[in-house]
């Protein structure tokens, strides 16, 4: 897969909501179920963090789910990007890049949102071809303004900031022009996870999908 068309698909996966739920699950038991509540509130895109050891079982449970596209995210190695296709990711996520990782996910036939935080990165990855990103972490590395000003001289480059984003900022990012959706966790928190209250994270969600950008 060539990074121009990786951006593609990475693009076409930004553009079906305004956020990505960017989601740490500890038990694969729940996951068809918060998936299912996720999509039913509007957020089709869905990222599994390789943060636990049932990240991958919980892929294969989501990537089951009607309506889900389901992807994996802090991928850091190789390995990393082999496993999440095995078990199932449409697409994958990573805080950085580098040339083992990128080489991993064109191999893989796995497009990849990379992460950059600096013009530099944005234009190291713009070079080899990656027109989409992940802007990471947005709020530390100085939020929407920060994102506004790489977007003066770099247009061409469009993002899914992640990292800090809440409801309340998510619309200071969703109204710059270079940015496509964003990514954030409070859609699906740890505490009504724990619960299996998924009529409420189907209300966070749809509050979420309603976002203009």
């Amino acid at each position: 897969m060539t990074p121009e068309h990786a951006s593609e698909l990475t693009a076409e996966v930004c553009g079906l909501a305004p956020v990505i739920p960017v989601l740490v699950v500890e038990d694969a038991a729940i996951a068809a179920d918060l998936a299912r509540a996720l999509v039913a509130g509007g957020l089709p895109a869905l990222e599994v963090t390789l943060r636990t050891p049932a990240a991958l079982d919980v892929i294969r449970e989501m990537a089951q789910v009607e309506g889900g596209v389901v992807g994996a995210g802090t991928l850091l190695t190789p390995r990393d990007v082999e496993n999440a296709k095995a078990a199932g990711a449409s697409f994958g996520v990573s805080p950085g890049a580098t040339d083992r990782l990128l080489d991993a996910c064109e191999a893989n036939d796995l497009p990849l949102l990379p992460g950059a935080a600096t013009a530099s990165e944005v234009l190291r990855l713009y070079e080899r071809g990656y027109t989409v990103q992940k802007f990471f972490p947005a709020e530390a590395n100085g939020g929407a303004p920060a994102l506004k000003a790489i977007g003066a001289p770099i247009p061409q480059v469009h993002f899914c900031p992640t990292g800090g984003v809440s409801l309340k900022n998510a619309n200071d990012y969703l109204s710059l022009p270079n940015t496509l959706c964003v990514g954030g966790s409070w859609v699906a928190p740890a505490d009504k996870v724990r619960a299996g209250d998924w009529d409420a994270i189907t209300k966070l969600a749809a509050e979420a999908a309603a976002l203009s950008r």
